[in-house]
């Protein structure tokens, strides 16, 4: 523990001070976003009773943003290209402090939807430029350790976030959820134009054909999963829209491959790393998003604890990330990707199971704890190493765009997530009593369990230990690393007032 201590502190202390404001700016940027979706999951209930809102304007309060999220990530990812990275970011921020506020302002349920569908497209912008800085700013020799500092962050968002949720529900008003964004995102957007400096990539024209035709896959496919039960699943409505949504996917892949300049380049998959780890990411985010949005409904219509109690009661979940998530980077720089993404995948897959099982009316809360640590502790192992899979055997031009790809696969796998267990949960269960809750809650949780374990099946592809050159592993801060590991010139300091 000492030593893992005095390295982490070297790590720092080797750091320009570009480097710490790019990873500081970037993980707030991450902690709020990922904070937003968590406080959200324990003010369902709230949102239900206050707006009268049915289970399909639950999960569009959900997939509304993360749909906007998916399919507006590569577009930002170009723009960011295009117009600079930094520029792009602090202009996220904005997006979404304006439409946090929106959100709270909501009178009814569709506009909370609208609301939280451009708060998505704020998101969208954020999230891949902050990964994208934050790569660009730190060779491959100490983006691991980088990126386990940045996943740390985001472990605490998922800590604080079902205990601040529930408390600013209980005791201020749903509303005040989406409050708190706002004082943060606009404090931090004077910092990242002053203290970041610009970045840009390729750039070149945003592929519009492609755009579309991923929004309509997206957007069909999560429009009949959700409204499956409610319409029918023989229905036109339904079978039309996800008939729709399946041409449109097969369409988006036919025009990748001719486009003069894809969303998502053809060479990328190449890569064993960026494919099996984009599937990797969508099945694990689908599990864990349709877990987080039926664990604290459970919480509060089963168990019958308030917001403030349900929150609470999800700690557990947060353990095991808060300790590991900082640490996972660095160690898939020593064990390689696969063997934490596999071992992560189980874990999450043995402790959504395990609820499954015992979850009822009547329930110990003590019988759901060790499984909630087994969950935390998987996808605290999986992620951190999912992410550096398929960002670090990309070409520094393409770090901009597979950045991009990546979120919008863990995005489209969220929103597929809640479609999905969504559906599963209104074929078995309902909200009339707490027992038609939990029967619905185990079924949904079965199929959270068998995504899990696909993501198990993604991971064996991936690559094992790597045996990085000596002068990789040493290289300093500032100096570019291919990636083949070789070791390039060293770029000059930025200077300390980071002003371009």
């Amino acid at each position: 523990m000492i030593q893992e201590r005095a390295a982490a502190g070297g790590q720092a202390a080797g750091l320009t001070r570009e480097q710490r404001w790019v990873l500081g700016l970037a993980s707030l940027a991450s902690f709020i976003v990922i904070l937003d979706v968590m406080v959200v999951a324990t003010a369902l209930t709230a949102i239900k009773r206050h707006l009268g809102a049915s289970l399909a304007d639950l999960e569009w309060t959900v997939n509304a943003y993360t749909l906007s999220f998916a399919v507006l990530l590569m577009t930002a990812a170009a723009l960011g290209d295009r117009l600079g990275r930094r520029r792009v970011f602090a202009a996220g921020l904005a997006v979404f402090a304006v439409a946090s506020a929106a959100c709270a302002l909501a009178p009814g349920a569709a506009a909370l939807i609208a609301a939280r569908a451009v708060q998505g497209a704020g998101a969208a912008t954020i999230m891949p430029m902050a990964l994208a800085l934050l790569n660009g700013a730190f060779p491959p020799a100490r983006r691991g350790w980088a990126i386990g500092i940045y996943g740390g962050v985001t472990a605490l968002a998922a800590v604080a976030g079902p205990v601040l949720g529930g408390a600013v529900t209980q005791g201020l008003g749903w509303q005040w959820i989406f409050w708190v964004n706002v004082p943060v995102a606009l404090a931090a957007i004077p910092l990242v134009l002053t203290r970041i400096g610009e970045a840009t990539g390729p750039g070149g024209a945003v592929d519009l054909p492609g755009l579309v035709l991923v929004t309509a896959a997206a957007l069909g496919l999560v429009w009949g999963l959700v409204r499956g039960n409610a319409a029918g699943w023989g229905s036109p409505e339904v079978v039309g829209t996800l008939a729709g949504g399946a041409v449109a996917a097969v369409a988006f892949t036919v025009w990748e491959r001719r486009a003069a300049r894809p969303m998502i380049p053809a060479r990328l998959f190449r890569s064993p790393a960026f494919s099996a780890g984009n599937a990797a990411i969508f099945l694990l985010n689908a599990s864990l998003t349709g877990v987080i949005f039926l664990m604290p409904q459970f919480q509060q219509v089963v168990e019958g604890q308030d917001p403030l109690g349900s929150g609470l009661r999800l700690l557990p979940w947060g353990i095991a990330p808060f300790f590991i998530g900082p640490r996972a980077g660095a160690l898939a720089d020593r064990v390689g990707e696969r063997v934490l993404v596999v071992t992560g995948s189980l874990l999450q897959a043995a402790g959504v199971a395990w609820i499954a099982a015992a979850a009822g009316p009547g329930t110990s809360y003590l019988a759901l704890v060790t499984p909630m640590i087994i969950m935390g502790a998987g996808f605290a192992l999986a992620i951190p190493a999912v992410t550096k899979s398929v960002t670090s055997d990309v070409p520094p031009a393409d770090i901009g765009t597979a950045s991009a790809a990546f979120s919008t696969m863990r995005q489209l796998g969220g929103a597929f997530g809640v479609a999905v267990l969504g559906a599963a949960f209104a074929a078995t269960g309902s909200y009339a009593t707490p027992a038609a809750f939990s029967h619905g809650f185990t079924t949904a949780f079965a199929v959270a369990a068998g995504l899990a374990l696909a993501a198990t099946a993604a991971g064996t592809v991936l690559t094992g230990r790597r045996n990085l050159p000596s002068a990789v592993m040493s290289a300093e801060p500032g100096t570019a690393v291919s990636a083949s590991g070789q070791v390039a010139a060293r770029r000059p300091a930025a200077p300390d007032t980071n002003v371009r």
